[in-house]
């Protein structure tokens, strides 16, 4: 069965390659400093019914050397067959693009890993015809990133250790390091992150965790990010139609100004307090008098925004 953990752990190789490098070197591989990365079709199926397909490939272009491709699989568990279909998916690609072939498979926990890595034998009696021997990462090589300050400089890298390690005990401080991380960054690089642990974690305790870690009220306070903005204005917005429908329920006209004040307000505290007095007004445009018992930052005039 393919899990959103499944597919994030070999799809980000296809939208970040950039996690190539240091995929490598805990390998103890060398990665060209310049290449070229392109992902191509994962569909090694031929004119049989069987349907056969790699999790990606990709194809890399060394500015000093030959092309070879990469094919990325993620085990989730020990399975006979892939014994069989890994060396397959080896001579199936290096048949048709005529290029060296490198298979690397990611593992979530140390005793798949340890199986994946094989080698996978071909042969009888003694005789070894073909040996296929994937590169593995897992657990037991690949680093856990608990540093916030190691995450922020490779966000990318410290996600897949996230997607890697969501099984293991390193988890919860992996995804701190990350949540503090993307507390300084901005724009659609935390959207991409925030969302793509989100999407790959559910369901899982881990994807718990990090709902918890990303809440707003916990660790966006008042730092006026994209994303917190968005989200505060969402929640503004709905408090909005709150007061509008007890008021109309109530029988209390609302002018166009008034309407227009309480939908266009972007700060849900105050649009709360309104909510709160749209219960106990006589006329709607009571919900901005200030005064002893509703005075504060919740009825600064409307035209301002989030501070």
């Amino acid at each position: 069965m393919v899990t959103s953990a499944h597919e994030g752990l070999h799809r980000i190789f296809q939208e970040k390659p950039e996690i190539l490098v240091p995929v490598f070197g805990v390998l103890g591989l060398p990665f060209p400093e310049k290449a070229t990365v392109d992902a191509l079709t994962t569909d090694v199926t031929e004119t049989k019914p069987m349907e056969r397909r790699v999790d990606t490939v990709l194809r890399i272009g060394p500015s000093d050397g030959e092309d070879f491709l990469l094919a990325v699989e993620v085990q989730g568990e020990r399975k006979p067959d892939k014994e069989r279909s890994w060396p397959y998916y080896v001579y199936y690609l290096q048949s048709k693009y005529r290029l060296p072939v490198l298979l690397l498979v990611v593992c979530q926990d140390r005793r798949t890993a340890k199986w994946a890595s094989g080698p996978f034998d071909c042969g009888t009696r003694g005789w070894i015809t073909q040996r296929t021997h994937p590169m593995v990462v897992g657990p037991d090589n690949l680093p856990a990133v608990t540093d916030p300050r190691t995450a922020a400089n490779n966000l990318a890298m410290a996600a897949f250790s996230a997607l890697a390690h969501a099984r293991s005990a390193q988890i919860n401080d992996i995804l701190d390091a990350m949540g503090r991380a993307l507390q300084e960054t901005d724009g659609k690089a935390a959207d991409y992150f925030y969302e793509f642990l989100e999407v790959n974690l559910r369901g899982t305790p881990a994807g718990e965790k990090w709902r918890d870690i990303m809440s707003f009220v916990s660790y966006f306070p008042g730092r006026g990010t994209v994303r917190e903005t968005a989200y505060l204005e969402g929640e503004a917005k709905g408090e909005a139609k709150g007061v509008l429908r007890v008021l109309e329920v109530r029988g209390i006209p609302v002018t166009d100004d008034v309407r227009e004040r309480i939908t266009t307000c972007s700060d849900p505290t105050r649009v709360s307090a309104w909510l709160d007095r749209a219960g106990t007004v006589t006329h709607a445009e009571e919900l901005f008098a200030e005064g002893p018992e509703n005075s504060g930052a919740a009825d600064a005039p409307s035209g301002e925004g989030l501070v």
